[in-house]
């Protein structure tokens, strides 16, 4: 049996690890009777945390959206991923989190456990950030706004740096999708009367008051992360390539990126890459120095690229 005050953060901790639980299975967990169960969720709004209850056979009680935050109980390792991600969110490329993230980081190293502070602090010190080209920095503002305007189903204008300038795009807003280095926005262009992915990063904000609700259309694709990354990788260069490596997936995945291509398993020893460049030389050497044999597809343009830069590297080796 759990004592009063151990049992409230039980049944806290319980509340926040599950939308919705019957009285039942709550009282089963706290090995109490549904009387006692009752009393306490009353204890819980007392102290200021709203508990809402569905009344019935099958009703029961979740955790409700209050005024102000409550604390959270994690486990061990819940906290420990936690304060991994506050330290990786301080040198990511969402502008504007880092000073939070430390803070947030700060406060919850204080009442972290000798135990697992040691972890933390031992991932801290042996980490540090790889200098490189700078990621394009969003807002969270940005981030929050198009987020929002997405779940509840708004049109936005979008001031948009496009390839022809910067232009207003009224929008019905699906999807965030983001690769490790930037972020999109997959909507329906109202004017363009299509689907088109936006760089969130070339989205000059701030974002203006949401526009009336829309009724969800069906998207382009079942999966959206797989339709933008076609949009990102192939489609808006002068050349798409569809390279057949004779590789395993498994073993070809690790030297590409979502960002750069797309890769789809054929069989169990060929993989098919869809990729794209401006240049046939570029997209040559890039194919070649995945270290797999392989065959061009498309398009027939590259092959006797590919056969003047074999040459030049043949004579640059004798």
């Amino acid at each position: 049996m759990w004592e009063t005050s151990a049992r409230l953060l039980r049944l806290l901790s319980l509340l926040q690890a599950r939308a919705d639980w019957t009285g039942a299975e709550l009282a089963e967990r706290l090995e109490v009777g549904l009387r006692t169960v009752r009393r306490d969720i009353d204890r819980l709004r007392d102290l200021g945390y709203p508990v809402d209850a569905t009344p019935g056979v099958a009703g029961g009680y979740r955790l409700g959206v209050g005024a102000a935050l409550p604390p959270l109980l994690l486990d061990d390792e819940e906290a420990v991923a936690v304060a991994i991600s506050l330290h990786t969110a301080a040198t990511g490329s969402v502008a504007g989190l880092e000073e939070s993230a430390l803070r947030a980081l700060t406060k919850l190293q204080q009442v972290l456990p000798s135990r697992l502070r040691h972890r933390v602090s031992a991932f801290q010190a042996a980490t540090v950030p790889l200098a490189g080209a700078a990621a394009p920095a969003v807002s969270a503002d940005l981030l929050t706004g198009l987020a929002a305007a997405c779940r509840d189903r708004r049109r936005l204008r979008l001031r948009y740096q496009g390839r022809g300038g910067l232009s207003e795009r009224e929008v019905e807003p699906h999807r965030l999708v983001h690769t490790p280095r930037r972020w999109y926005l997959l909507a329906w262009d109202v004017a363009k009367e299509d689907w088109r992915t936006f760089r969130v990063d070339r989205i000059h904000g701030p974002l203006g008051m949401p526009g009336a609700r829309f009724e969800p259309r069906t998207p382009p694709a079942p999966d959206v992360a797989a339709y933008v990354s076609r949009a990102i990788t192939s489609a808006p260069y002068r050349y798409q390539a569809r390279i057949l490596f004779h590789a395993p997936l498994e073993a070809v995945a690790p030297q590409t990126s979502a960002g750069a291509g797309r890769l789809e398993a054929v069989d169990a020893n060929t993989c098919l890459y869809v990729t794209g460049s401006n240049a046939l030389d570029e997209l040559a050497i890039y194919i070649a120095v995945k270290g797999f044999d392989f065959e061009v597809l498309d398009p027939p343009e590259l092959v006797p690229v590919l056969r003047e830069v074999s040459d030049r590297l043949r004579r640059a080796a004798r």
